[in-house]
């Protein structure tokens, strides 16, 4: 699963080990005097995301033991992502999705864009996981996809997992997909996708739903 299950893996890299665990305590209680800055509390983020007050303490003491700055940067990000696909070249495609999770655009994830794509991705309702790939696919971040947008991301992608995907996926066939989930898509024929075109394409045909849903693979009719 080329986000879901590479962010999974993010996960356990982050998580502490069992015995470097000790007593729970609020983010607000967790020394921070080496990071950039100081997270927001554990109430807030219980708000923003889908994650309980014990999840979010484990995966903050993991991450602040994994990175001692308090940031993710992009490199250490495609590290991760090439661990989990060493067969094809995931950088690329790495990149679009580090730069989703980025929400700010300065180059790095802080703990709470990390645990509020997790939570969107890992646990959010099937509009939240759209809107989220609609901004993957949304390279510039415009509000709009173009085909060549639709394009490099699809071509991220069969980089990654295409050449081992069952069936076969090769250049040609991504791109065969592209124009016809983009003709599908651009209802009105203006050479764009908006968000509302998006949705409900997604949402009125089940195929691309499942093509969706599990962010692995290129839009499927």
């Amino acid at each position: 699963m080329a986000v879901s299950a590479a962010v999974l893996n993010i996960v356990k890299k982050v998580q502490p080990k069992q015995a470097n665990r000790k007593k729970d305590h609020d983010l607000e209680d967790v020394d921070v005097q080496m990071v950039r800055y100081k997270p927001e509390g554990l109430d807030t983020l219980c708000r923003t995301t889908k994650f309980t007050r014990k999840e979010l303490q484990i995966m903050y003491r993991g991450f602040k033991q994994e990175c001692p700055m308090g940031v993710v940067d992009e490199d250490t990000f495609k590290d991760i992502y090439s661990q989990f696909f060493p067969l094809g070249d995931s950088g690329s495609y790495a990149h679009y999705v580090f730069n989703t999770f980025d929400q700010d655009k300065n180059g790095s994830l802080s703990f709470e864009e990390f645990v509020n794509g997790l939570s969107v991705l890992i646990r959010g309702s099937l509009h939240e996981r759209l809107k989220w790939t609609f901004n993957l696919y949304d390279i510039n971040g415009d509000g709009v996809i173009t085909k060549d947008e639709m394009q490099d991301v699809v071509q991220a992608i069969y980089d990654m997992i295409g050449r081992f995907s069952e069936p076969q996926v090769d250049s040609n066939t991504a791109r065969e997909h592209v124009n016809k989930v983009f003709h599908k898509m651009d209802s009105n024929r203006d050479g764009f996708i908006t968000l509302d075109e998006f949705m409900e394409s997604c949402k009125r045909d089940e195929n691309i739903i499942k093509g969706m849903a599990i962010f692995d693979t290129v839009l499927q009719l």
